[in-house]
């Protein structure tokens, strides 16, 4: 392994970065303690320029190399907002916050990228410059829309991007990237039903909208399994179902839907939206209950390009010895909204055998830290080799 020995003596140092993070978890675009000290960070390690608000609370710093004969930048993206989840993990550095906790390794990305930004504002090993890009809401938020929108790649001259992701259930620190369509588009749903209420001994008096709710949630499930073709990939989940009543003795007047559609293609992108919307408008009709539906388009589909994939993977199998190719996933990404403007890639490093992403008990591998920091090294030294 190619493990650069300046970051394997740095190790301690991003683990304390790290788990700092961990201790106090921000949610979307509130990640103002974040994102300040990310900042104060940069500027200590003498980055160029430190640039603060975009995209509301999002950082952007810039190292210059040695040369800047090739008048490129490439930029590298970390997210650092965490998730609306109580943690179980029962670590000594659990989350201080309840309700909150980095239960998506986003804090071990940050400290990641900041190890990296110190060890390249020292060596500046590279010609061109660096925009180390650390961006709030990535966890449904939209963040990385909202710096691109305001216009930060061409601000600071981006012309490649790379984004990296810890993967549970990979040995720590491996590599897998793929080529082309990678994740998902995720899009949002949220539907009101409203009937007549009633009480449950006389259910002919009202108008049931759990009922109709019931059968709206397995009639979505008829799109996936004879609206599409069945080679290719679409995800509906209805994932929350709540009525207006709490009683055990009342049919309610309205119940309350939400839930995610995840596909691949723009052809079922567009064919989900108008199916979903058929099914819940015409379902609730045919018992006379009214439906109000708010459907979201949230995430575009992540796409690598063909050779900025390459050189990811080279990179990898620099500072591992290989780099596997990874299976397509429904899961979302905002970094899409970046791949959509700029050529570049989104590598997923490997986080051992730990509980997924998402989940109340996970917690991001430390001992990942050298191979996640060397990869982003490596990444701009091959890419903005000096002469």
């Amino acid at each position: 392994m190619a493990i650069r020995n300046r970051l394997a003596e740095m190790h301690d140092e991003i683990t304390a970065w790290r788990r700092d993070f961990h201790e106090h978890p921000e949610l979307l675009f509130d990640v103002h303690r974040t994102a300040g000290v990310v900042a104060e960070k940069l500027a200590e390690f003498g980055c160029d320029e430190v640039v603060t608000g975009i995209g509301q609370t999002g950082v952007v710093g810039i190292i210059r190399g040695k040369s800047d004969a090739s008048g490129r930048t490439l930029g590298l993206r970390a997210d650092m907002d965490a998730l609306p989840i109580v943690e179980e993990t029962g670590l000594d550095y659990a989350s201080k916050t309840p309700g909150k906790m980095h239960a998506c390794g986003h804090d071990g990305h940050t400290a990641m990228l900041l190890g990296a930004a110190k060890y390249l504002a020292e060596t500046r090993n590279f010609d061109g410059s660096v925009a180390l890009i650390f961006q709030p809401a990535e966890e449904g938020g939209g963040g990385g829309r909202e710096m691109v929108n305001e216009g930060m790649l061409d601000r600071f001259g981006i012309d490649e991007v790379y984004g990296l992701h810890n993967w549970p259930g990979h040995e720590v620190g491996s590599f897998a990237i793929r080529a082309g369509q990678f994740f998902a588009a995720t899009d949002l749903f949220e539907v009101t039903l409203t009937g007549r209420g009633a009480h449950a001994a006389k259910p002919n008096e009202g108008i049931d909208t759990t009922v109709v709710a019931a059968q709206i949630v397995l009639g979505l499930q008829t799109i996936a399994s004879r609206n599409l073709d069945p080679v290719k990939q679409l995800v509906v989940s209805v994932t929350s179902f709540e009525t207006s009543s709490t009683a055990f003795n009342v049919i309610p007047e309205r119940v309350f839907l939400k839930g995610t559609v995840r596909s691949m293609d723009a052809d079922t992108h567009d064919m989900v939206e108008i199916r979903l919307k058929d099914i819940i408008t015409h379902t609730a009709a045919a018992y006379g209950v009214k439906a109000e539906i708010d459907y979201t388009r949230n995430y575009p589909s992540m796409v690598n390009s063909e050779r900025e994939t390459a050189y990811a993977a080279e990179a990898a199998r620099r500072v591992s010895g290989a780099c596997a190719e990874a299976e397509l996933t429904m899961g979302g990404e905002d970094f899409s909204f970046m791949l959509n403007a700029r050529p570049g890639a989104y590598i997923l490093m490997g986080n051992g055998d730990t509980a997924m992403v998402h989940q109340p008990d996970y917690n991001f591998n430390d001992d990942a830290i050298p191979s996640g920091c060397s990869w982003w090294v490596e990444m701009v030294e091959g890419r903005l080799p000096l002469k």
